[in-house]
């Protein structure tokens, strides 16, 4: 499908009249000096400076101003400055974001003298950047979610490690349970967040979405095993019907045997090797699956320079630098974020970590989620479906049945532009 660019507001749906932030790029000023403005999120608006100085020393010409944008904000932030025309020369997009702002065209294709950056990258994740045969942006930290468990709690339930199918699991969560007492639990499912049955949806050898991505897939046999399993864990004890907001500290929990196997992604390591004390000993292990070790989504951040920069060699040599595997692993060290480039894990802060080494396995087993811009829409309405299945409203096939409907009527426009664009 040709990516179609509408009017900015309407292509939005913002209203009329809406302000942009006024952090745009300014170019070049009396000094002859070239200023590239990167916007980026959190903790890697926080750490990425510190990475600068060499860029500028290796390019004198080129200054960059960093904008930092907290991660609640920044999704609308990008999409009020689009409407706007006031966004920066560049920045860090989720790479969930990366269909939406391409539909829209407000990012440029990589352009061929960058082609080799495609190279030594995660073949789950570069997909995700690539819209319509064109890659849009560049991976420049992944993560995906796998499970962390008590390794200790595992042992004595009579387990070396966490089986690698769902039924193997199963048990080995039964044996856990039988160890901690009746007023624990093996797992924990937030009942708020949707990512943890989304990784057992993916486990199923048919997509998400059907017709083109056009309509939602969520009846399949495999996702509705996906939803059956998800329903038993809950219905035989081994997962609190909780939310989020209802566990007061995952730490505490964690440390305390409420529940031993969490999913999440590599920013826990960090949170469990400062709050943790050592008696209380985990590991992380790849995701199980039906029939053997399982897929899980590809996340993560890209790097995207914007079509309305005019400064977009000067944008594309800075995502050159910050994709160079070196400053890839120097980044891991002083974030913690694991590295877009394959390479850069042979660098002994990644390659030595233990907590880190499955997390490359699970990476090499990511399967891209569908690329439309709906998609985020779509998995909270999933997860909506499935917490009212876990309380008895419905079975697993007519939660796959209510999924479906509710993803259609999120794709109908969609499918309209799609009928569209054959006529």
């Amino acid at each position: 499908m040709s990516v179609i660019r509408p009017d900015r507001r309407a292509a939005l749906g913002l209203l009329a009249g809406a302000a942009a932030s006024g952090l745009a790029g300014c170019g070049r000023r009396d000094d002859g000096v070239l200023r590239l403005t990167f916007w980026a999120m959190g903790n890697e608006a926080t750490n990425v400076p510190l990475l600068l100085p060499e860029f500028e020393r290796l390019n004198p010409g080129i200054k960059v101003d960093v904008q930092a944008l907290p991660w609640s904000a920044a999704h609308q932030k990008l999409l009020t400055a689009y409407a706007g025309d006031s966004l920066p020369d560049l920045s860090q997009v989720g790479n969930t974001w990366v269909s939406e702002m391409a539909a829209i065209g407000a990012i440029s294709a990589l352009p061929d003298f960058a082609s080799d950056l495609l190279t030594d990258q995660f073949d789950a994740v570069l997909e995700t950047n690539r819209i319509d045969g064109r890659v849009v942006g560049v991976p420049w930290y992944v993560d995906t979610r796998l499970i962390f468990y008590r390794s200790d709690l595992l042992e004595q339930a009579g387990y070396g490690a966490v089986p690698p199918t769902w039924a193997g699991w199963k048990q080995a969560m039964l044996a856990v349970k039988r160890v901690v007492g009746s007023d624990k639990y093996a797992v924990l499912l937030p009942l708020n967040e949707f990512e943890q049955l989304l990784t057992f949806g993916l486990q199923g050898d048919q997509s998400l979405l059907r017709e083109q991505a056009t309509r939602g897939n969520f009846s399949s046999p495999s996702f509705v095993a996906a939803l059956a399993f998800y329903k038993s864990l809950f219905d035989e004890g081994l997962a609190p019907v909780a939310s989020a907001a209802q566990i007061s500290n995952v730490w505490t929990e964690f440390a305390r045997g409420w529940f031993s196997f969490y999913f999440s992604g590599p920013w826990t390591i960090g949170d469990f090797r400062n709050r943790l004390g050592p008696e209380t000993r985990w590991m992380t292990s790849g995701v199980p699956g039906p029939d053997g070790m399982g897929a899980s989504a590809p996340g993560g951040s890209s790097l995207v320079v914007y079509s309305s920069s005019p400064r977009q060699e000067a944008a594309w040599t800075l995502v050159r630098y910050l994709s160079d595997p070196a400053v890839q692993a120097r980044f891991n060290v002083v974030t913690g974020n694991l590295p877009a480039r394959q390479s850069a894990w042979s660098a002994q802060a990644v390659a030595n970590d233990p907590y880190i080494a499955a997390f490359k396995g699970q990476l090499a087993r990511a399967e891209a989620v569908p690329k439309v811009p709906e998609w985020e829409r779509i998995v909270t309405e999933m997860q909506i479906v499935a917490e009212r299945m876990v309380r008895g409203e419905y079975t697993p096939e007519a939660a796959g049945a209510e999924i479906d409907r509710r993803a259609d009527r999120l794709l109908e426009k969609r499918r309209w532009m799609m009928e569209r664009g054959r006529a």
